[in-house]
Formats: C-alpha cells, structure tokens, sequence
C-alpha cells in the first residue's frame, strides 16, 4: 500500500531500490575488489549477517510503499547467492513494482539464466571490461576468459533477457578495447554502457589521471560511426543516451566523474547486512537489520526510512576533488552494490 511519496532535500523522489544480497564475488576486479585487498583469506561476513530473503521482502515492501517502483539485485556477485530465482519471484509478486533487474559478472549465468527468467526477470545488467582474454583476465583477477561470458550472453539473450553490457574503461587498462567492444555488440544489437572509473571506496588507487572520460570515449567512438543523441529512458535515469544513426542499437556513457547527475538521482542503497545508504559513495549507513531482528514493527521502520531520505542532500559527485576522494572514507563497491 502506497504512503505518500518522498523526496529529499533537493525534492528528489525514491523511485530506485539496489539491494545487495551478498558481499562475496568470484573476481577480483582491480577497480572494485583488487585481491591485493581481497585476497583468498580475506573474512567475508558470515551468512548469519546476511539479510534473509524475508528481511529483504520486508523491507522492499516498505520501500515500495514510499514510492520506489524499480528494483536492481546487486552483490557482490548475486548469483553466488543461493535460490535466488525464489526471491526475484516475491519482489515480482509485490504491488507497486514495476521492474526489476540484475547485474551480474555473467560467470554463472549459464546456469541460473533459465530459472531466473521463469521467476520474473527480464532484465541483465553483465559487467564486462574487455574482448581481448589478457585484458579481460589481468582487470577480473582471475584470468577468467571473456568467451565464457560471451556465450552465457548469447545464452540470455536467446531467452528473451534484455542486457545492457556494462564496461568500466581505466587508462591505460583496457582503452584500447572501446572500439571492438563497441563494434561487437552493435552487431549484435546489445547495449553497451562505458562507465567512467570512479572512486567508489578506498581500495582501487583511484586518481582522475586514470578516468578515461565521456568525451574521450565519445570522440573514439565517432570516429568509426555516426551517433545521434537519445534522451533520458526514464525519470532517475543515469545512463547519457547514443544511437547508431545505421541502426537502432544503443551505446550509452555512465559519468560519474566528468557530468555529474546528483540532482537528479532517486536511489537508494541496501547492503547485504541490511544498512540504509542514500549514495553510492557514502561514508556511512543506517543498520536496519537490527531494527528488524529487535521486532520494530512497520510503522516504525517506514519513520525510519523516510526520516533518513528526506534529510538526504548527497551530492557527492557535484562536490568531488582530487584531495577530498582520497581522504574520504567511502565504503566498498563489493559491499553497497554498483
């Protein structure tokens, strides 16, 4: 049941959830979990500290009820959480919502892809940085092939999955990639999205002499193919919009850095232990988990929840400098979710 919608200090409304179901990951992405931080005893948290699906239904609803409408299953690496087709199912049956989606590294897809559609998922997001295996196997950390993830691709596609490609793009990393990437799914009429490398915790060396820029990529870009400017899918929408003028495919550009969209960003974040984040750079959170297991009724988390947002004024990307993104203590990509 629907309260009144919400809005923050600069009348931002809630309309996107990204739940976090776990904190593990089979990769090691140097920009998000480097294993020289990660490494193979590191102490993920204990599945007793995880959300429950319950838990996390609980508190989806309630989101939903402040106006949320969309819903993203992030990780960690979701698909290493297990029957998680059983939770896409529920989300899927509660009133209000009106999508909902999954990002993934592709890894486990073949598997999974199959029984999630027969869930209710409908929608992929599969991070990919790289066609050229050496690449590919030096940013995941794993020496993971791109093969695997091109034919668990195909594999969704050929269900029915809508997919959008996700590419973080580091100088002098992966570069020189933007152009077969971008030749590779146009053919196959896949969206890719190129994300600017971002200071999304405190673990990746971030610095903005390694952030290969919007207009950097655009350049590249049109000089292979003409591009026409689309607009915005959709209110909360982050992703600028491209089309190849020969057909209908879509490239876009996620800017973090160099084209800040704070003003107009409607997400939300929970984490796989339950804390409330209202940005993907947050210092902090509000530990609802705790709350739940102590038998705080609705009413109360719903005051909770609609406190915190409407106190909200993250505008982190607006305000970011070189000095305050390196002395900023931000939590981790692997904890918060993309």
């Amino acid at each position: 049941m629907r309260t009144k919608p919400i809005t923050d200090q600069l009348r931002r409304p809630i309309r996107d959830l990204r739940i976090s179901v776990t904190d593990r990951c089979n990769f090691r992405c140097t920009y998000c979990m480097p294993k020289e931080v990660f490494g193979d005893n590191y102490a993920f948290m204990p599945a007793r500290e995880l959300l429950s699906f319950e838990e996390i239904l609980r508190l989806s609803r309630l989101f939903v009820s402040l106006g949320v409408v969309k819903i993203r299953l992030t990780g960690g690496e979701p698909l290493l959480r297990s029957n998680l087709h059983e939770l896409v199912s529920e989300i899927r049956s509660i009133d209000g919502i009106e999508d909902i989606g999954l990002t993934t590294n592709g890894v486990f897809l073949g598997q999974q892809a199959k029984g999630l559609y027969s869930a209710g998922l409908r929608r992929l997001n599969i991070s990919l940085d790289a066609l050229d295996p050496e690449i590919f196997g030096k940013m995941n950390g794993r020496g993971t092939k791109p093969s695997l993830i091109l034919r668990n691709i195909d594999q969704a596609r050929d269900l029915g999955y809508e997919i959008k490609i996700n590419m973080v793009v580091e100088k002098g990393v992966n570069e020189s990639e933007i152009l077969p990437m971008a030749a590779y799914f146009k053919e196959r009429n896949i969206t890719l999205r190129f994300i600017e490398f971002m200071d999304v915790g405190n673990d990746n060396g971030w610095s903005p002499a390694k952030v290969v820029t919007k207009k950097n990529i655009l350049q590249s870009l049109q000089g292979a193919y003409e591009l026409e400017a689309l607009g915005l899918a959709s209110q909360g929408e982050v992703a600028q919009r491209y089309r190849y003028k020969d057909c209908q495919t879509e490239v876009g550009f996620i800017t973090s850095v160099s084209e800040s969209f704070c003003s107009s960003c409607t997400r939300a974040r929970l984490s796989s232990d339950g804390k409330f984040y209202t940005c993907l750079f947050a210092s902090k959170g509000t530990d609802l988990r705790t709350l739940l297991r102590a038998g705080v009724d609705d009413s109360a988390l719903l005051n909770v929840i609609k406190d915190i947002w409407e106190l909200r004024g993250d505008r982190y990307s607006d305000e970011r400098q070189e000095q305050s993104a390196a002395s900023r203590n931000k939590i981790s990509m692997s904890y918060i979710g993309g």
